[in-house]
């Protein structure tokens, strides 16, 4: 079969980040002959500094259910004269892989995935951080921001003190606290048996977030005899891979990939 002939490519962005993660990515891509887009979610389309400043009572962004966030994306896709690749980051991975599950999308590659529904485990950092942001002080109808500290510890572990903090002002955003509960409904559930578009997982071995393990063992969970499924794992990446002075490295993979796959045959 031909390689895919869609050139359009949406990025899709985790909960804690803001959709200029993807900046330098779209110029890279769009270098490459690639159409490329990167829709903030509903109520984010602002910068960080003045996302974090509406906190914690932005009643809106606080209602966003994972739901609606699908719904959100269904529609962009849906807009598009043919089925776009979509490629996105930790919650943003969960997003790719329940539109690949769906069939709207040409292929999928899931970066830093968190894991669906029933895939959970206690022993991942990411779960704690969901339920740290769940049961802390507050409404649910107030965002949840990570803090500076828990950035440093988890999200930019291993880079030097003034690229966290750059990166911190630069590009965390807060998020809704109900999307993180509806992780155990079924919004967040994935048929690994069904049929599917062509999916790449890449994963970091630094990740504090969602470890190298969690998105091995999302991989795994697939059947990968009926449809092309893939994994690539890269050493020393932490959760904020895609603004890592080699990021340009896992784009570069993502485009060889693309490249060489092949449609899906349904």
């Amino acid at each position: 079969m031909s390689p895919l002939t869609t050139n359009t490519i949406i990025f899709i962005t985790g909960a804690f980040l803001s959709h200029h993660v993807w900046d330098e990515w779209i110029l890279w891509f769009k270098d490459r002959g690639y159409n490329c887009i990167a829709p903030a979610w509903p109520y984010k389309d602002d910068s960080a500094e003045k996302l974090r400043q509406r906190r914690p009572n932005d009643n809106e962004l606080a209602g966003i259910r994972l739901h609606q966030l699908l719904d959100h994306y269904t529609t962009i896709i849906e807009k598009e004269p043919q089925k776009p690749i979509v490629i996105g980051h930790s919650l943003g991975g969960l997003v790719v892989q329940a539109l690949v599950n769906k069939n709207a999308v040409a292929a999928g590659v899931a970066i830093h995935s968190i894991p669906p529904k029933d895939s959970l485990s206690f022993d991942w950092p990411s779960l704690t951080l969901v339920l740290k942001s769940l049961t802390l002080p507050g409404s649910s109808k107030q965002t949840y921001l990570i803090g500076m500290k828990e950035w440093n510890k988890s999200v930019a572990n291993g880079m030097s003190a003034d690229e966290q903090r750059d990166s911190y002002e630069k590009y965390a955003v807060p998020a809704s606290r109900h999307v993180f509960s509806d992780f155990f409904t079924k919004a967040a559930k994935i048929d690994f048996k069904k049929q599917h578009p062509p999916l790449l997982f890449i994963s970091g071995t630094e990740d504090k977030i969602i470890p190298f393990a969690a998105n091995y063992s999302n991989y795994l969970k697939y059947d990968r005899y009926h449809s092309v499924t893939g994994h690539k794992k890269f050493v020393n990446r932490n959760h904020l891979v895609l603004v890592m002075e080699v990021w340009e490295e896992e784009a570069g993979y993502i485009a060889d990939w693309l490249d060489v796959v092949s449609p899906s045959p349904f």
